[in-house]
């Protein structure tokens, strides 16, 4: 069977640039729905059996209607193509307070035809999904709602998450043993899994994951495992069976994900043998960053001209036409006293064609003072070694001198000991 299988849309991650004036929409929300409309253009011209959404429609649980009228006009399609399509819930779908709705229960309560939400552990067979194939789900599961069906203390989080984990691979082991063995099995999961590289964004803190064992995602009885929550795409299982498939995010969420491409996959699945295409999503907005450390006595032209300080900003930065359309950051780092020096209307003049330019300013304080040619650290007493230090520290002058008094009684008072 054809399986489309993304994750991670994030649609509402309106964090950069401005609002589209046709469509009232930001720019941004715009991008990621450029992408989810290929998603579904494929899904629907290549006659897929199966879509498979891995978690993370919105970027919170709480999307706005606007957002949920988007994400639902993409869904219906699928859904008036006839294709079946599961929507597995995510950790920003998921409410962390009990009882409250997820963000995608719409489909759900109103009983979507060929849509189906994943939203508790369960095993689906071929009866479930019309098609000749089983799936295993195991959306995202808070801590709260485990502490609520057990007797488990908040108290350490280590023992929560092995407890989730042993129960979580007791029902994955149990419902293998209950599969048909002829038919394929596809197991999808929102979480970490052991051993996966973790793109630089992380949207959510290490420790704070439920992280399921390689080994379970790894077993031979599965023949394709559906991945969301890791941003970057990547197959836990390469040259192996079955893949362990991270597609990623649909569209470049922040500048952590800045070199990295995009994609869904296609995948041909069969008992003992599955084939996987990855799909390039293309025209994803480009991210760029640089970043420029300027010190003092470093070759900038005209020895500290203004211009020359930030004609070398600009050389960090590619050609204008290279930026048109891009969301660029430069970090410069450089001596407090250079400030006036950097000139940022010219740089912004230079950036105009980028969707979005942001520099970020960051001046450092020299805290070290050079000695010397003729001196070393090892000539100097230690009297002689704390005034460079109160120099260093920028220490008022006042209170510099009644340290250094202070100091001096300590030596004298310790003996000539203390001062070799």
């Amino acid at each position: 069977m054809k399986l489309l299988h993304f994750a991670d849309a994030h649609i509402d991650m309106a964090n950069y640039g401005r609002h589209d004036p046709e469509t009232g929409l930001p720019l941004r929300v715009l991008d990621f729905l450029k992408s989810l409309d290929t998603i579904v253009d494929t899904a629907i011209s290549e006659k897929v059996d199966l879509v498979l959404f891995a978690g993370d429609a919105y970027k919170d649980r709480a999307p706005a209607p606007t957002f949920q009228r988007e994400w639902g006009r993409r869904i219906i399609r699928l859904s008036k193509a006839g294709i079946p399509t599961l929507l597995l819930i995510g950790n920003h779908d998921l409410s962390p307070a009990l009882g409250r709705a997820h963000a995608i229960q719409e489909f759900d309560t109103l009983e979507i035809p060929h849509v189906r939400v994943l939203d508790r552990p369960q095993f689906l067979k071929p009866d479930d999904l019309g098609l000749p194939v089983q799936v295993i789900a195991v959306p995202w599961i808070s801590r709260s709602g485990l502490l609520a069906t057990t007797n488990m203390s908040a108290a350490d989080p280590s023992e929560i998450f092995a407890n989730l984990e042993s129960r979580i691979t007791d029902l994955v082991h149990g419902w293998l043993e209950e599969a048909d063995p002829s038919l394929p099995i596809i197991l999808t999961a929102h979480a970490s899994v052991q051993g996966a590289t973790y793109g630089s964004e992380r949207m959510v803190m290490l420790g704070a994951d439920l992280v399921l064992p390689g080994s379970l995602v790894k077993d031979p009885r599965l023949d394709y495992v559906a991945l969301g929550h890791i941003h970057k795409p990547q197959n836990l299982n390469e040259k192996a069976h079955p893949p362990v498939i991270y597609p990623g995010s649909i569209e470049r969420v922040d500048f952590g994900e800045a070199a990295d491409d995009k994609f869904y996959v296609i995948a041909n699945v069969a008992r003992g043998k599955t084939e996987v295409e990855w799909r390039k999503l293309e025209n994803v907005r480009p991210f760029i960053d640089r970043r420029v450390e300027l010190q003092k006595g470093q070759d900038l032209g005209e020895k500290g001209q203004g211009l020359d300080v930030t004609e070398a900003l600009k050389a960090a930065l590619p050609p204008p036409e290279e930026m048109e359309g891009a969301i660029v950051r430069l970090i410069v780092e450089y001596p407090r006293e250079w400030e006036t020096l950097i000139d940022e209307q010219a740089l912004r003049l230079h950036a105009a064609q980028a969707f979005e330019f942001h520099l970020v300013k960051r001046p450092q304080v020299e805290a070290r003072i050079r000695l010397p040619a003729d001196q070393t650290v090892s000539s100097l007493s230690p009297l002689d070694l704390l005034e460079q230090y109160w120099r260093a520290s920028h220490t008022e002058e006042g209170e510099a001198e009644a340290l250094q008094k202070l100091a001096r009684e300590i030596l004298e008072r310790g003996g000539e000991g203390i001062t070799d």
